[in-house]
């Protein structure tokens, strides 16, 4: 058998051989981590490569994604399909070997990472919900959900502040389960980290309420070992084992400078490093005994096999719960969802309320909260703000983790992606709310989830010049535009509680898709819609108020000024002009319609148009043309009431009546 050192070292030059070949990458991170991965991968971690999707395995994620070669390297050893042309690959077109770990590309990569910390936030979530679904589906005699999440992260992740964000709340929470590996390197790109990087880590762990073991030598495999069996024993609170490392370590000119983080070693410091390590084998070759040693598919088989059989044991005993564990880890939705949801929203339609659409949210949360049993919601300390809490809620709190309303605090950017953790954990549905404008703040989870493609639904209100009195500080007048520019994200901006409704009914069954639900702090009346319109609602465009007489001009609007287009129309069509409004509330949605239908909704023929929206007009001239008009806000806003701004930026019905006029001399 080989020695654990062989086993690391294999580690080692897969990953300093695909840099090299590549031209371009960070071999410094997993030469220093190879030692600590091996004794976690072979003595540790619970996986099988013949199933990555395996619903009790642990988790694995590499919040330092840089150190990508790390991930792969391992999971080529172990058996994954991932095999030595696809590390001779790493970071070329199409290879499944990219720079920084893609989910849903690399079978056995957990989550994206590689943006700094991000992945530490995605670990709490992933820890959260394997403590959530267990306290569901878990009963006497019956442990179908027990694993544990471990996130390998470096001195960057723990610089940016979304670190302090989710570490601070897995520590109040007492995530037993959850066990940080620091790679504690002291060098980052710039250069050794003391000089702007000099806090004592291991006791700002100990004040976020985690079990920390410091200054573990990271290259004694006994004492890995050691940390890691002590990290497992502690049930009621995080583990943070604070491993030193030497980046670049068996580079034998280059092991612990910050040259080797980001570049190639260069063929002859490899060379060096094969002479000094004793590794007498040619690039991307590893002798079969070292196969051996690492592969994982009969311990894997066996350890999700004997999974099975207690998970038969369950099904006997709890058929039903065995059957909706199955569901909800799958991720599909309960079979009379859509059905139970339109009929919610047809109901809604019929009373007709006159609703800010951030209580029209509340509302449809009501209707479809008690459909899916695996939504799990929150807020960043905005819950009464965002309407997020509906009545089915039951906060966590510390030492009773069995609720589905998490409390995130001001910590916006730690929600966003602890959001993301949680859906890529599978078997729930996350949700959580902000004002809009604080979107900025997570932005960057916001875009990770749409590349991501996962079910992560982002409760976002307060959304313009509404705020009032609160100022340009709190009025997003560019956010709204700026999320429509992400891809893959679905950005809903509803104008009453029909829409609002339906906006969520897409968001919860999009499974591939994020959302973002741009919603009102004030009121918004409810528009009248035949049922065809209602059903419309869903494609994300569709004719709100058809014209009267001959088609003229179109005004397109979104959210709150729905209603003023509505009234402008309603004028004009009374005196005899052929005015048809557009509401848009998923541009995102609408755009990916057949064109057919896009044509019916919007005729390239009638170029009078009027776009409306509280919000930066450049995005919407695609719509407006040349010779149309868009009613947007582009400066920051004003503190006063929200009525008077609207009035104060011409939004307004009067100014919707000009720009039509106007459109149609020209």
């Amino acid at each position: 058998m080989p020695s654990r050192r062989e086993r690391a070292n294999a580690v080692r030059f897969l990953s300093m051989d695909a840099v090299q070949k590549a031209n371009s990458g960070h071999p410094g991170a997993p030469l220093g981590l190879a030692d600590i991965a091996e004794v976690l991968w072979n003595d540790f971690l619970r996986h099988n490569p013949g199933d990555p999707a395996w619903p009790d395995r642990d988790r694995f994620i590499l919040s330092n994604g840089h150190g990508s070669m790390l991930l792969y390297s391992l999971l080529h050893l172990c058996g994954y399909d991932l095999g030595i042309q696809d590390l001779k690959d790493f970071r070329q077109l199409h290879s499944r070997t990219p720079g920084h770990p893609e989910y849903g590309l690399t079978p056995g990569v957990e989550t994206t990472t590689g943006p700094l910390g991000q992945g530490l936030a995605n670990a709490v979530g992933m820890a959260l919900g394997e403590r959530l679904l267990a306290d569901r589906f878990n009963r006497k005699g019956h442990r179908i959900v027990d694993h544990a999440t471990y996130v390998v992260l470096g001195d960057g992740c723990l610089m940016e502040g979304i670190s302090h964000e989710a570490a601070s709340l897995a520590g109040t929470l007492g995530l037993g389960k959850l066990t940080a590996v620091y790679d504690d390197n002291g060098i980052s790109i710039d250069g050794q980290v003391r000089d702007w990087f000099a806090e004592d880590r291991a006791k700002r762990f100990e004040a976020y309420g985690w079990h920390v073991i410091p200054q573990i030598n990271g290259h004694d495999s006994e004492a890995v070992h050691h940390a890691l069996e002590e990290a497992r024993a502690v049930t009621d609170r995080p583990s943070l084992l604070c491993c030193q490392t030497t980046i670049g370590f068996g580079a034998p000119h280059l092991a612990g400078s910050h040259k080797t983080h980001g570049a190639p070693l260069g063929k002859e410091e490899i060379q060096a490093a094969r002479e000094h390590l004793d590794w007498p084998y040619e690039p991307f070759v590893i002798p079969d005994e070292i196969y051996q040693g690492w592969d994982a598919k009969e311990k894997g088989r066996s350890l999700q096999q004997e999974w099975e059989t207690r998970f038969s044991a369950y099904g006997q005993a709890f058929p039903d719960l065995a059957a909706e564990f199955l569901r909800v880890s799958s991720g599909d939705l309960p079979e009379d969802f859509p059905e139970k949801a339109e009929q919610a929203i047809f109901e809604l339609a019929e009373k007709g309320e006159h609703l800010a659409t951030r209580k029209a949210s509340k509302k449809a949360l009501e209707a479809m909260g008690p459909l899916l049993p695996e939504l799990i919601g929150g807020s960043s300390d905005l819950s009464g703000s965002n309407q997020t809490e509906w009545s089915g809620s039951r906060a966590l709190v510390p030492g009773n983790l069995s609720g589905n309303y998490i409390h995130y605090g001001v910590r916006e950017f730690a929600m966003a992606a602890i959001l993301n953790g949680l859906a890529l954990h599978k078997g729930l549905i996350p949700y959580g709310g902000t004002f809009l404008v604080f979107s900025d703040y997570s932005r960057n989870a916001l875009r990770l989830a749409a590349l991501m493609g996962i079910r992560s639904i982002f409760v976002l209100t307060h959304d313009s010049i509404g705020v009032g009195e609160d100022g340009p500080t709190h009025q997003p007048v560019e956010h709204i535009s700026s999320l429509r520019l992400i891809p893959n994200l679905n950005v809903w901006r509803p104008c009453d509680t029909v829409e609002c409704a339906t906006a969520w009914k897409s968001s919860l069954e999009q499974a591939s898709t994020p959302s973002a639900l741009i919603l009102t702090r004030q009121a918004t009346r409810h528009q009248e819609r035949t049922v065809r319109g209602i059903k419309d609602i869903q494609r994300g465009g569709y004719i709100l108020l058809e014209a009267e007489t001959r088609l003229e001009a179109i005004v397109i609007a979104t959210g709150s000024e729905v209603e003023p287009a509505v009234e402008a129309a309603v004028e004009l069509n009374g005196r005899g002009l052929g005015i048809r409004v557009v509401s848009m509330p998923c541009l995102d949605i609408f755009e990916s319609q057949p064109v057919k239908y896009q044509e019916e909704v919007l005729p390239r023929t009638v170029e009078a148009r009027v776009v409306i929206e509280a919000g930066v007009s450049a995005p919407w001239y695609k719509y407006a043309g040349r010779e149309g008009r868009v009613l947007g806000i582009d400066r920051f806003g004003e503190s006063a009431p929200g009525k008077e701004l609207f009035t104060y930026f011409n939004l307004t019905k009067e100014r919707v009546v000009q720009a039509v006029e106007e459109v149609l001399e020209t």
